[in-house]
């Protein structure tokens, strides 16, 4: 296992160099000049050459990037002189937009994200799992055919027409819920969950419409095995069959799905974030990208690139807890 976990580490640290990279270059090799898009527009041609040189964009590409990875591990300094800024550790340099370190951009809009991501992860797993486990279970009855036309209907819905059609429903018509403002949790647990409680279901319907149709196609492959009969034949309760038996066998591709789905979202949920107005990293990413704010836009980009690879190796091994057999 410590070998396993050793190589998985520097596969991971491999992976985020690549990413970090093929970023890195797409933002610096483009047309556009990022020391005009930090200066502004009206800046005079001698001005944007002081900021060029001052943020380092003088040097070599090659050595941009080194600079630019050594500040993410021990920090950098910008710029010269009197006018030299140190950029602490983990450095991803600052904000054209507003000079803040973009560190400190993502630690503060994290919290927004990951609220939004596990509270409609916890939902949709309940709801996806529940309707598609209950749908194997009743295969090809009346109660599997009207899960499953539900299935595609919510599949069918985007995102941000399921988040309008709450908003005005809930909110505009029947006024059960106000309009979602972000609250942390540790100063009213309450208030928290109850302003994220449609951004939460907007989200979960989606996902929990894929995860109904991938668990009742997973269990039912499950429950054929010749293990589930001898189980069975042996005298098991039904439950015991069913959870401990057939549910742990057709979990492992519902945790690689979940892995993807719960990693990407960490890194922020876009259209969901924009349209409820939740201050996330999705919603930052959004107005870096508007305003050619690219050190925001590089920050998140690593920032997903991290969880997406962090949650697969999670996901590897939670392999081994839900089915014993990966082990050998």
């Amino acid at each position: 296992m410590i070998l396993y976990l050793a190589r998985r580490l520097l596969a991971l640290a491999g992976v985020l160099l690549a990413i970090a990279a093929v970023t890195f270059l797409i933002f610096y090799v483009l047309p556009s000049d990022p020391a005009a898009a930090a200066c502004g527009k009206t800046c005079s041609p001698e001005r944007i050459a002081d900021v060029r040189a001052y943020l380092g964009l003088d040097l070599p590409l090659w050595r941009q990037f080194a600079d630019f990875l050594t500040g993410i591990f021990t920090g950098r300094t910008l710029g010269t002189g009197q006018y030299a800024v140190r950029c602490d550790f983990p450095c991803l340099g600052y904000s054209y937009e507003n000079s803040l370190p973009v560190w400190d951009l993502l630690m503060d809009r994290l919290p927004v994200s990951a609220s939004l991501a596990l509270g409609a992860a916890a939902l949709w797993l309940v709801l996806g799992l529940g309707a598609g486990v209950t749908a194997a279970l009743r295969k090809d009855t009346a109660t599997d055919k009207a899960l499953m036309v539900g299935a595609v209907a919510a599949a069918s819905l985007p995102v941000y027409f399921t988040s309008v059609m709450l908003i005005y429903g809930v909110i505009r018509i029947a006024g059960l819920l106000p309009y979602p403002t972000y609250t942390p949790f540790g100063s009213d647990p309450l208030g928290w969950a109850s302003n994220l409680l449609l951004p939460w279901t907007a989200l979960a319907l989606l996902y929990a419409a894929m995860y109904a149709r991938q668990s009742r196609g997973s269990m039912i492959e499950a429950m054929a095995e010749p293990y589930i009969r001898t189980a069975r034949a042996k005298g098991m309760p039904e439950r015991t069959v069913v959870v401990k038996h057939g549910l742990r066998s057709g979990m492992t591709p519902i945790l690689t799905i979940f892995g993807m789905d719960l990693g990407g979202l960490l890194a922020g949920a876009v259209i969901t974030e924009s349209i409820f107005g939740l201050p996330g990293i999705g919603r930052l990413f959004y107005g870096a990208l508007v305003s050619s704010d690219q050190p925001v836009v590089l920050g998140v980009t690593l920032l997903a690139a991290f969880f997406i690879v962090v949650a697969n190796l999670a996901v590897d091994l939670l392999y081994a807890v839900v089915d014993p057999r990966v082990r050998y």
